[in-house]
């Protein structure tokens, strides 16, 4: 009768564990793997860490990069890079000196257009952290047809690929914050199972506790996986053009003369306060859990030409490319940029107009212009983005002479 086999790390023998792994000489218990395991998976840890720390970008860095992406909105920018910094030196060091380090969750606040969501998409680029994008309109109480609050964290351990210690570091941005604002009574005679109990339910997570969220992103029943989540690291950016909240300069009309020019720069200074907040249909437990408000401004005319040709992927690139693809030299003369910029302003929509604007009077020269022989270049004038029926100016290859 052949020995029992004995482990050869910590000496059980094969009848008192589930698994043992031999080879020749040796054997080892599926115990001593899973200790292996474990500790080899926080060694790997530490070393994320102290990773991130040295590649922690400081404020000033982190502005200039989304100078790359985002015209204007500086205030914002250094509201996002301190609270980003921040954000890191709190997670490596939550208690120091024997003083308890609080996150300090954020709000964007701006017209639409105006940048919300694209700054916090380039912060995903700087970023060593798991960064996750929701939308609040999608949200709904739990028990009813939506999303669960829960699943905003689903995103972010998806983000992380399943690593719920590197996942409870991250950063959330939940978009449309303020379509979940409190309706008012006249407008509900029941629960406000979109609004202000999403707000609720939103609570727990922004201020830091522990919630079970599911793995797959599914709703939570008794049969779905869940893993148990630690928001205390975790740092909300929430944003929302909160519609009405901030007077409209563009609408206003006035009869006033002298001083008038002077009232309506301060109208444009126009500070949102909490009180406002709560008074739009914010509940002030949810304002209270974000404490500092980045209030992004209307762009100007001068800042649409400018998003227009000089971020790295400005819309101008982008259909100079396509061109280039079919050997063609696309140009836009200043006057042309300008009635682009005009239009998007009288639209209201902000830099999100400006793509509409451009494919617009761009149709016509995209179905026409490969199929022209021996063209060259193409320059967009004024009269194009006025009408599109109008021509711009063709430059053909000059034939060689026999």
């Amino acid at each position: 009768m052949s020995e029992e086999k004995s482990c050869s790390f910590c000496g059980r023998k094969q009848s008192e564990v589930k698994k043992m792994f031999s080879s020749e000489t040796t054997h080892i218990c599926n115990e001593c793997v899973t200790t292996c395991s474990n500790i080899l998976q926080k060694e790997v840890g530490y070393e994320q860490r102290a990773k991130m720390q040295e590649q922690l970008p400081k404020p000033a860095k982190i502005v200039e990069h989304l100078d790359k992406h985002i015209i204007g909105q500086e205030d914002a920018k250094k509201v996002l890079a301190v609270a980003l910094y921040n954000h890191y030196k709190r997670i490596e060091n939550p208690v120091y000196n024997n003083v308890e380090m609080e996150k300090s969750n954020i709000l964007l606040l701006g017209p639409t257009g105006s940048g919300k969501t694209l700054l916090a998409k380039s912060l995903s680029k700087i970023m060593n952290v798991p960064f996750a994008v929701a939308d609040a309109t999608a949200l709904t109480e739990a028990g009813y047809v939506g999303e669960d609050v829960e699943s905003i964290l689903s995103r972010l351990l998806a983000a992380a690929n399943y690593d719920i210690e590197l996942a409870q570091r991250g950063i959330v941005y939940i978009d449309e914050i303020d379509k979940i604002a409190r309706k008012s009574e006249s407008t509900t005679m029941g629960r406000d199972v979109s609004g202000e109990g999403v707000q609720q339910g939103l609570l727990k997570i922004l201020e830091g506790s522990e919630v079970y969220v599911p793995v797959k992103g599914s709703r939570k029943n008794s049969t779905t996986e869940t893993v148990l989540f630690d928001t205390t690291h975790v740092l909300f950016v929430a944003g929302g053009a909160f519609v009405g909240l901030v007077p409209d300069t563009n609408t206003k009309k006035s009869n006033k003369v002298g001083f008038g020019s002077v009232q309506k720069a301060e109208m444009k200074e126009f500070k949102v306060d909490q009180k406002a907040l709560v008074h739009y249909g914010i509940i002030p437990e949810f304002i209270g859990r974000i404490p500092i408000i980045a209030q992004l401004k209307e762009l100007t005319r001068e800042q649409m030409v400018q998003i227009l040709m000089e971020p790295d992927n400005a819309l101008i690139k982008q259909f100079q490319a396509l061109f280039e693809m079919d050997g063609i030299a696309l140009e836009f003369e200043p006057k042309a940029l300008e009635a682009i910029a005009i239009k998007a302003t009288e639209r209201g929509v902000g830099a999100r107009g400006l793509r509409g604007i451009i494919e617009e009077a761009m149709l016509p020269l995209q179905f026409s212009c490969p199929s022209m022989e021996g063209l060259e270049g193409c320059t967009i004038t004024e009269a194009v983005i006025d009408d599109p029926k109008n021509q711009p100016i063709f430059t053909f290859k000059k034939e060689e002479e026999a």
